[in-house]
């Protein structure tokens, strides 16, 4: 009989699944590693942007704020945009689109020249401001430092009677971040909770996002503004009140409340803290440098120790006093103080052992210096420009001030987007509607409307280590079409080029009726090395 012969699978690679490891892929094994001994520990979550941001708002805040006004780096990082941003405050460039309106490019220079000094009628006057204390130029900076501090800051379009001598009735109130905020809410300091982000408008639904209120597609349709500050121990009799704001005017289109801020997330209905990725490290460099000064001035005081190698049986203390009783700080009588060039003798048994009023700071400088560096570096500020210090070539200098002007003229936009041109547009339509400035059909088409409104928005000038060049620069920009002489005037000086030239005309009749040359020696740019530059730089 013959067997029957059973199928065997073959042996020869067999796989056995059941013990074979999964390996994971990607990131898994590097920047989501747990696995790694480094990266164990490193446990995080990523929320929303409201968990995230709101639910620690409020301590973000007031750090922010308490650096600012006691840490000298949080502070220059502050007023170091403060003033290159806005400086004395951003000036308005009417520039209407003079194809689209059907006008002539004199006509619209024209009308331009009228509307920027009809506009600074009202922008420099304080009746501008609903408390009458800032022009628009000074409320500028104020809205620009509250954004910085607090993560947004906000400005309210009221109207009020016209007054003598300010034909206007639009007046623009500010506010800090924290008077917008979630009604019901009661002295909020620091974090808020997270069950108390997040409201409902009983009237409509709509949920009220730390006094945003939004809509069912997210839209933000309302703000909800406190009349008092949450937490004011000077204040503490009257009570809080919401009042809800409108974000835009149902009859108008135009905004009633403005937010100025600038969102980082999707999502994102309240700003952060210009300061807040830095401020561990600048509250630790702010503390290292107090310890390091308190510890220098310690050791500034000339220290002596009385050491007794003898029992003193007498019971007090066998030295004549250093300086005379009245002129004695304390009256302790375990206290010696030393005079002017006293001296004295020590009775047999005493020695005095002074203190090394020696100490060194060789580390401290390159330590903080480091630190420094990696705060500009987050804020976008370069140390040079962050310490106001250019003790590098000319060509790492300059590249500093230029990589800071690229920040700060991307912040002057955000600002003007969100503050100055919203505020021009609503005093245009005043100014319009009560006849002291013509645009014909600004009312009736948004295209029309958008052409009249646009403008452009010049701010401080960035510094030069060279003029010259900077003048030739400029010059070529100009010859080849890449800028105007506008441009130029205003960035690089910050005046009117229209104003200038009609200044050159009077200047040069003035000097041709006195018989004075025309032509001024300027000496022209060298080809100078870098070593030069630098060896002026030095010198200075």
């Amino acid at each position: 009989m013959s067997k029957k012969r059973r199928a065997r699978m073959p042996t020869k690679g067999k796989i056995n699944i059941a013990r074979r490891t999964l390996k994971n892929t990607g990131y898994s094994e590097n920047g989501a590693s747990y696995g790694k001994a480094s990266m164990a520990g490193w446990d995080v979550v990523r929320s929303s942007p409201t968990s995230d941001i709101i639910t620690n708002l409020g301590t973000l805040r007031a750090r922010s704020a308490d650096l600012t006004m006691g840490a000298p780096i949080a502070s220059s990082a502050i007023n170091t945009s403060r003033t290159n941003v806005i400086g004395v405050g951003l000036s308005v460039s009417p520039k209407p689109k003079y194809s689209v309106l059907g006008i002539t490019a004199k006509d619209a220079e024209q009308w331009a020249r009228m509307v920027k000094n009809e506009f600074d009628v009202w922008a420099s006057s304080k009746f501008c401001d609903i408390f009458k204390k800032n022009n628009f130029y000074d409320m500028q900076d104020i809205a620009y430092m509250s954004y910085l501090v607090d993560g947004d800051s906000f400005a309210a379009f009221k109207y009020r009677t016209p007054q003598p001598g300010m034909p206007y009735a639009l007046r623009i109130q500010l506010f800090e971040g924290s008077r917008v905020c979630n009604p019901g809410t009661q002295g909020v300091i620091s974090s808020v909770s997270p069950w108390m982000v997040i409201v409902q408008n009983p009237n409509n639904g709509n949920h009220i996002i730390d006094g945003v209120e939004v809509d069912v597609d997210g839209a933000v349709v309302a703000y909800w503004v406190c009349n008092k500050y949450l937490y004011d121990p000077t204040n503490m009799t009257q009570l809080p009140e919401w009042v809800r704001v409108e974000s835009f005017s149902p009859q108008t289109g135009q905004p009633n409340i403005l937010q100025i801020g600038h969102d980082e997330r999707p999502e994102q209905y309240r700003g952060v803290p210009y300061l807040a990725p830095v401020l561990e490290s600048l509250k630790q460099v702010s503390r290292y440098t107090s310890a390091e000064l308190t510890a220098a001035i310690i050791k500034a005081y000339f220290t002596v120790f009385f050491s007794e190698e003898v029992p003193n049986t007498g019971g007090a203390f066998p030295l004549n006093e250093g300086i005379k009783p009245r002129d004695k700080i304390t009256l302790d009588p375990d206290k010696f103080e030393l005079g002017p060039g006293s001296m004295n003798v020590l009775p047999p048994g005493y020695k005095v052992t002074s203190m090394d009023p020696q100490r060194s700071l060789s580390t401290f400088e390159p330590f903080t210096q480091a630190l420094i560096k990696e705060i500009g570096a987050a804020l976008e500020i370069p140390y040079e420009v962050l310490i106001k210090s250019f003790n590098s070539s000319y060509t790492a200098s300059r590249a500093a001030l230029l990589q800071a002007g690229s920040n700060f003229k991307m912040r002057r936009t955000w600002f003007a987007r969100d503050f100055c041109q919203p505020v021009f547009e609503a005093w245009l339509a005043e100014a319009i509607t009560i006849g002291r400035i013509k645009a014909p059909g600004f009312f009736d088409d948004p295209l029309i409307h958008n052409a009249w409104c646009n403008t452009d928005w010049y701010g401080p000038v960035m510094g030069v280590l060279d003029p010259i060049k900077e003048v030739q620069g400029a010059a070529l920009r100009v010859q080849y079409g890449i800028s105007t002489r506008e441009k130029e005037t205003a960035e690089m000086t910050g005046t009117s080029w229209d104003e200038n030239v009609e200044r050159l005309a009077i200047e040069k009749q003035t000097m041709q009726r006195l018989g004075l040359p025309l032509e001024t020696a300027v000496v022209p740019s060298s080809d100078r090395s870098e070593n030069e530059q630098n060896g002026e730089m030095n010198k200075t």
